[in-house]
């Protein structure tokens, strides 16, 4: 097994990738929340509870927002 490596073992390119995900990541969830605060629990699919804690835990690489943003939300009209 090998050992995990520190941030300053990191290349440049590995570091700028992590933190561009992480920019990504935190923005889509950003966006979500907000779209989610917005809404009336029956433009939700699925409980808007559940949504607000799968959103708010942990890092997701973009996809728990992603996920919620294309099918978590009723389209309106």
């Amino acid at each position: 097994m090998s050992k995990k490596k520190s941030w300053k073992e990191l290349s440049p390119t590995a570091k700028a990738a992590i933190v561009t995900v992480a920019a990504v990541d935190a923005g889509t969830r950003v966006w979500a929340l907000r779209d989610l605060a917005g809404r009336q629990a029956d433009e939700i699919n699925g409980p808007k509870r559940a949504w607000v804690i799968g959103l708010s835990l942990g890092s997701t690489a973009g996809i728990a927002p992603a996920v919620y943003l294309l099918w978590g939300r009723k389209r309106r009209g």
